[in-house]
């Protein structure tokens, strides 16, 4: 399987072209198609007090988006790339999925601010609604340095963080559709605290080794699929020791994985994911699980 076709979500703000332009080395996993989305905000256009509708505020504001995606087309046209557009006045994450459905990416990015709560450009309960509506994995990008600097090689050095739900096995199938832009990935299982409790040193050391084996043989198999890989065993706070090592290995995004068994797992890949994917300085992939819908 192949990463043929993105979704690019942009209100403009924080996300334009040359953050559509790093994207561009997935040229090199079959990228060749992508498709803009922008979303117009229901209040933009609505009357004062709620009482009417500003067709003319409407009609600029699309035909402005308009012009910018054919700006942003042309340049992919010269790459040999196809493009399509939808600029819709709705509520955004229900606009996304019906152009999910419609078009089938294989990819879904969307921009995040960090301009505080109040203004940042989607919010986290946006991140999480969509992951329980799609299977469709999703790029939350981020710039990396407070004046918008665009994160180089964004997939030089990902970091994906299991804890061995069942989303593991296809999070790791979708991993190597990257195998020709991957440069190398750090893979961690962060374990409990309480796993290390034991009086017993040999105990302690055992239940390392058991978490160390497991890395080592999901590294096997990205190894055999064409990508580097290297295993960590971390122990503590999820969220903390994930950024942690993304800090230590210097990693370029953040790959995590959800999963439908929200009762058990929630504290970990619901929390922890929506989390990082909200407060991390890195971009991260989130990884939906299987849908039981």
């Amino acid at each position: 399987m192949e990463i043929r076709k993105l979704l690019f979500v942009t209100k403009f703000e924080d996300l334009c072209y040359d953050a559509l332009n790093s994207l561009l080395i997935l040229r090199n996993a079959a990228l060749e198609h992508v498709i803009f989305l922008n979303v117009i905000e229901r209040d933009k256009v609505a009357m004062k007090r709620g009482s009417g509708y500003l067709k003319e505020e409407e009609v600029k504001l699309k035909e402005t988006a308009n012009i910018r995606f054919i700006d942003w087309a042309e340049n992919l046209f010269e790459l040999g790339m196809e493009v399509g557009a939808y600029i819709e006045v709705s509520t955004l994450i229900p606009e996304i999925i019906k152009v999910v459905k419609k078009e089938s990416p294989d990819l879904i990015v969307i921009g995040h601010s960090h301009k505080g709560v109040l203004k940042q450009l989607y919010a986290g309960s946006d991140v999480s609604e969509l992951m329980r509506r799609t299977e469709v994995p999703i790029l939350v990008f981020k710039h990396m340095m407070d004046d918008n600097i665009v994160p180089e090689k964004l997939f030089d050095r990902p970091l994906f963080a299991t804890n061995w739900s069942d989303t593991c096995n296809k999070t790791l199938e979708y991993i190597k559709r990257f195998k020709n832009v991957i440069g190398e990935i750090h893979i961690i299982h962060v374990v409990k605290e309480s796993a290390l409790k034991s009086p017993n040193a040999h105990e302690v050391q055992k239940v390392r080794k058991a978490e160390r084996k497991r890395l080592e043989d999901l590294c096997d198999e990205l190894e055999d699929a064409g990508i580097n890989a290297k295993p960590h065993v971390y122990a503590g706070d999820p969220q903390k020791q994930i950024e942690r090592a993304a800090k230590e290995y210097q990693a370029s995004m953040i790959i995590l994985g959800s999963s439908e068994k929200a009762a058990i797992l929630e504290r970990w890949v619901g929390s922890v994911s929506k989390n990082i994917a909200d407060k991390s300085i890195y971009p991260c992939l989130l990884i939906p699980g299987k849908k039981n819908i």
